[in-house]
């Protein structure tokens, strides 16, 4: 309970720490530049000039918390990186260098490879046609309800419950694990699913694609409803089958918000992190790169190759994102 009320007292301070902002700011600026009981010249000129400081008034406190939280630490990463483990001395690029003479970097950057490959495909494809089937039955909203529910679970929650899904226990003993118990069932052996090298990453996948699938099919269906009537209706008089109709005349004219989901969900299976590190630590080679950034910094406190593998992540995620923000603009009209 102490907590609780120390974060709402927090949250209203802040509320009104940034309503007084705003306030006094204003107040003082039109002090500065009034424009009541002013000559029309002069009166002019400082509505022109207040005008041009106003907003800069409102995105200021934004721009100063972008730069101290985004901006800065890039350059403290790129400085880091260039240093040994202690930040002391200055060892150019001999980070980088270690990084991609290091099997274990090689093996994350194949992993997140195979993340890159199955998530946002799997993800988008499973979102579209669950949109694409809810919109056509009368219980669709409840089915969209407990679709989208998973995007409330953190990671860390998720992984939890999947790792019920995939828990093992020695042969002889009872199988708790769901996934386990259906492979008893039918007569098999049971396995540590996520103890399998190289099909231990899918079963890791199996969460993120769960989780993203809501969002997918949000956006979607949003997207699906907002397709003209007449192009379908017209396509049905022609003749087309339901299969011609959604994937000939339904989904070119969605393929710029299914581009949009797919590079998100790209973005967020680069920085994937917390699914590796409750699921598997790492271990028996699902190893991505967030996680080892993390094993680095803050487990081998070596902060030149922790700096140098963030360092990897971001020039990763850059064109993806440049990408997605000049095709959405794009649809805005070149705006």
């Amino acid at each position: 309970m102490q907590q609780l009320f120390a974060a709402i007292v927090t949250m209203a301070l802040g509320v009104l720490a940034c309503a007084a902002y705003f306030y006094l700011s204003n107040l003082l600026l039109d002090r500065i530049f009034p424009s009541k009981n002013r000559s029309g010249p002069e009166a002019s000129r400082n509505l022109r000039i207040a005008g041009a400081i106003r907003p800069w008034l409102f995105l200021g406190p934004a721009l100063i918390a972008l730069g101290l939280f985004l901006v800065y630490p890039v350059f403290g990463t790129l400085w880091y990186s260039l240093h040994d483990r202690n930040g002391t001395t200055f060892v150019g690029l001999e980070n980088f260098r270690w990084l991609f003479q290091d099997g274990e970097f090689r093996q994350s950057i194949f992993n997140n490879f195979l993340w890159l490959l199955v998530v946002p495909a799997l993800s988008t494809f499973f979102g579209l046609i669950i949109a694409a089937m809810t919109d056509r039955i009368a219980w669709g909203g409840f089915a969209k309800t407990l679709i989208f529910m998973p995007m409330a679970i953190s990671f860390v929650g998720a992984s939890v419950i999947w790792k019920f899904i995939y828990d093992y226990r020695g042969e002889g003993s009872e199988q708790i694990g769901l996934l386990n118990a259906l492979v008893v069932y039918f007569g098999g052996e049971p396995q540590a699913w996520i103890s399998l090298p190289f099909w231990n990453n899918f079963f890791l996948m199996a969460i993120l694609i769960w989780i993203q699938t809501g969002f997918a099919m949000v956006i979607l269906s949003a997207a699906l409803r907002g397709i003209p009537e007449e192009t379908v209706e017209a396509a049905v008089i022609d003749g087309a089958n339901g299969f011609q109709i959604f994937f000939k005349i339904m989904i070119p004219q969605i393929w710029g918000t299914i581009a949009v989901v797919w590079t998100t969900i790209t973005i967020l299976v680069l920085k994937v992190f917390d699914i590796v590190l409750a699921m598997t630590n790492g271990q028996w080679q699902s190893q991505v790169l967030a996680n080892l950034m993390f094993s680095w910094m803050f487990r081998g406190s070596d902060n030149g190759r922790g700096a140098a593998i963030a360092l990897v992540i971001m020039v990763l995620v850059i064109p993806i994102i440049y990408w997605n923000i000049r095709n959405a603009r794009r649809e805005m009209g070149g705006r």
